[in-house]
């Protein structure tokens, strides 16, 4: 199946507004595929893929990216001081202690310099070429199907999600799947929250593009019975109408 099918059918299957969006990180070993992106500037990675989920192929080179926690993920410029002592963080709220912060960022999983010199980002469905990453947005219920359809793929094997609560897209959806070649599901973030239109009913995952047509044929299976029985609330039903006999 291509993209443009398999982007169709995950929007049909999980009932969800926008595509998912694919991801290239091109580099000296990983050129960019023969796709059109337009270059963009002072962007976050969040903003990145929330352009490509509304529609637009776009892309962003290393002294563009605007944060520079997603920076040093990707391996492009070292971690500013205030975040690597985690004070910065306390500045923000996001924790009290700057221990915590100076922790969070240490088991940040992060790519080596100079592996990539590019990050491109588009609907899945108007590109060729097998995606380095796959990520999805939107409800939970619907992420669910998809990491549903994950485990059926790996026999049964529990599922688990690596987040620190923050960089929810760039690590946690996009680092953590290329590096480990697994499926991740996060939250969110306090940063993809307030830089994007992610909504608060709203979440992230992703997987690396390899395991597009595994996982979809494993969503079909699911479609074919579980998705809607779920969704139609039965169970739920009955429920009430024990409780409200005659209402």
């Amino acid at each position: 199946m291509d993209n443009r099918s398999a982007a169709r059918r995950l929007v049909e299957i999980l009932g969800i507004d926008s595509e998912p969006i694919a991801v290239f990180l091109a580099g000296p070993k990983s050129p960019l595929p023969a796709e059109s992106f337009k270059n963009v500037a002072g962007h976050r990675y969040c903003q990145l893929l929330m352009r490509a989920r509304h529609g637009e192929s776009v892309a962003l080179v290393p002294e563009e990216l605007a944060c520079p926690a997603a920076a040093t993920a990707f391996g492009f410029r070292p971690l500013p001081e205030g975040l690597a002592t985690g004070k910065g963080l306390i500045g923000y709220g996001i924790v009290n202690e700057p221990g915590t912060g100076r922790r969070m960022f240490e088991g940040m999983p992060r790519l080596e310099s100079g592996r990539v010199t590019l990050i491109a980002a588009a609907p899945l469905g108007t590109v060729q070429a097998v995606p380095d990453v796959v990520v999805v947005e939107g409800p939970p219920e619907a992420l669910m199907w998809l990491a549903l359809a994950d485990l059926n793929v790996a026999g049964g094997e529990r599922r688990r999600g690596d987040t620190a609560v923050l960089q929810a897209t760039c690590v946690d959806a996009t680092i953590i799947p290329l590096l480990e070649q697994r499926l991740n599901f996060s939250l969110g973030c306090y940063g993809c929250r307030e830089a994007t239109d992610l909504g608060p009913n709203e979440s992230v995952l992703g997987f690396p593009g390899a395991r597009l047509e595994p996982l979809l044929a494993a969503l079909e299976s699911l479609a074919n019975k579980a998705v809607g029985r779920s969704r139609a609330k039965a169970v739920f039903g009955n429920l009430n109408k024990k409780e409200n006999p005659h209402g």
